[in-house]
């Protein structure tokens, strides 16, 4: 058994082990944003984006850093922490915000490789169709609980390498001195656009929820951090990579940089490459949207003592009917945008909710005193 100070335990047989840590921050940073993200990181620093990958990266290990200290200092998951600071009233307020937030990421994701496959493969796609038939894809995953959860992320990661590994292709024909001068962006921009990025690497907060479900909590804390950094290497590779082969001009005109990169490649075998990379990578996004549900639906079931499958059919019927509401480009940049200033705010809340801990922890030792 797991004891935790929240109140509540986690059987042994439904936890997962340390190393799986890796997975689960990484599967979930590596989603639908990676198909896309270089033209908008490329607006505020130019080619010198790279450097606010970096930054962005720091950023997100030192709030594992603190997302750690939180959970052993609180104990439990995200709904001991905000009942331990705010008491159970404010505290369930804030639980219900959360649960919302993880909704609105599975939403942003789905809805975007919606799009994503109907700009590639099949235009005439309804949306609510294919949006259907993938919630009811990962409703199946999330009832079989966190560990079925777990194993797909392993495979999303073994299946998304090797289309990460054929930016090879690119590098070819690409020219390296797109990326001189290496520093010419003010420190301003190259903080914008970490800002920007923030959409990509948001994910690792659901920590969070799936803390309480890690047998040795303490040795999780480096594969954490090991999945974050896989992150940043694979996003910054990325975008070198798009920023060598594509001119300024040209990734401005570039929605989807990485799809786009994958028409280069060429087999004799295969015509459209890129086909096929998109099919893969809608099982990469798959555990994406089944850990936001999860991540969504527990809190419910942590507060009110419910069953967490008829909160997660509540939240699938959201997802179907939002999704189908969100009918073109520029409501689905909108949800985007929307989801990154959302992330970031939520990022900007972990150090506010650390340093609460330690004044309430401070206070009530000197009144335990």
């Amino acid at each position: 058994m797991n004891d935790t100070k929240g109140g509540f335990h986690v059987p042994e047989n439904l936890m997962v082990t340390s190393t799986m840590a890796f997975f689960l921050v990484h599967s979930m940073q590596v989603g639908v944003g990676i198909l896309g993200f270089e033209k908008y990181i490329a607006e505020d620093a130019g080619y010198n984006a790279w450097i606010s990958i970096l930054v962005a990266g720091l950023a997100i290990h030192l709030l594992l850093w603190m997302i750690y200290r939180l959970l052993q200092g609180c104990g439990g998951d995200l709904v001991s922490v905000h009942n331990f600071i705010f008491g159970k009233y404010l505290g369930g307020l804030m639980n219900l915000v959360f649960s919302v937030y993880f909704l609105l990421l599975s939403l942003t994701v789905l809805r975007t490789f919606v799009e994503v496959i109907q700009v590639w493969v099949f235009p005439q796609l309804n949306t609510w169709l294919f949006a259907l038939v993938y919630l009811l894809l990962a409703y199946y995953f999330i009832e079989g609980g966190l560990r079925v959860i777990t194993g797909m992320c392993l495979l999303s990661v073994i299946l998304g390498l090797p289309l990460l590994l054929f930016k090879f292709f690119p590098l070819q024909i690409g020219d390296v001195n797109n990326l001189y001068p290496m520093i010419d962006a003010s420190v301003t921009d190259i903080l914008s656009s970490a800002k920007v990025s923030t959409l990509s690497f948001l994910g690792f907060e659901l920590l969070l929820m799936f803390y309480p479900f890690i047998k040795d909590q303490k040795a999780s804390k480096k594969w954490a951090h090991f999945g974050a950094f896989y992150t940043t290497m694979i996003y910054l590779i990325s975008a070198l990579v798009a920023f060598i082969y594509y001119s300024e001009e040209q990734l401005q005109h570039v929605t989807w940089g990485t799809i786009s990169l994958w028409k280069i490649v060429d087999f004799p075998f295969l015509q459209r490459f890129e086909y096929m990379g998109i099919g893969l990578w809608a099982y990469v996004v798959l555990p994406n949207i089944c850990l936001g549900l999860w991540a969504a639906s527990r809190i419910p079931k942590r507060m009110f003592k419910i069953k967490q499958k008829y909160v997660l059919w509540l939240y699938l019927i959201i997802l179907l009917i939002a999704s189908n509401l969100i009918d073109d480009r520029r409501m689905i940049d909108a949800l985007n945008t929307f989801t990154n200033q959302a992330g970031f705010y939520f990022l900007l809340y972990i150090p506010v909710l650390y340093i609460m801990m330690l004044i309430m922890k401070k206070v009530r030792y000197r009144h335990g005193n």
